[in-house]
């Protein structure tokens, strides 16, 4: 003799429920815009570039400035808790595509790694100057 363990119907829909919230909670990705402090190390040296996203769902765009590679419009994408964004500068007459890819942190800090058109490569971590409307 089989016995077979069948739930409740209001029990399978709980834990339906239960996992959708949690499917969605770790799916939703926070919103970045606002203006960021970024600290980057590279091989070639360091800098403290500042970094200005607008995020509409889960594309970026914004502005990128520093002393070490100007100004630079930017586009990119957030999924979940990874960001990526890109922008294209010359430096010297040399034109390079910089790519930033990292994770929204805990604490709402950004960290990652970044790639000055293949020249050059490193880290950088950054925090959130300011939000929309703050």
């Amino acid at each position: 003799m089989r016995f077979v363990v069948v739930p409740s119907v209001s029990a399978f829909a709980a834990l339906l429920a239960l996992l959708a919230a949690t499917t969605a909670a770790r799916a939703q990705s926070p919103d970045l815009s606002g203006t960021w402090n970024f600290q980057v190390q590279t091989s070639a040296g360091g800098g403290s570039p500042t970094v200005t996203l607008v995020q509409k769902g889960d594309d970026l765009t914004g502005h990128y400035s520093s002393s070490n590679l100007g100004e630079a419009d930017l586009t990119g994408t957030v999924d979940g808790s990874d960001v990526e964004f890109e922008f294209d500068v010359s430096v010297q007459g040399t034109n390079l595509h910089v790519t930033y890819s990292g994770a929204v942190q805990e604490d709402g800090s950004l960290e990652g790694s970044m790639d000055l058109g293949g020249m050059a490569s490193g880290t950088f971590t950054a925090t959130r100057r300011s939000s929309p409307g703050a």
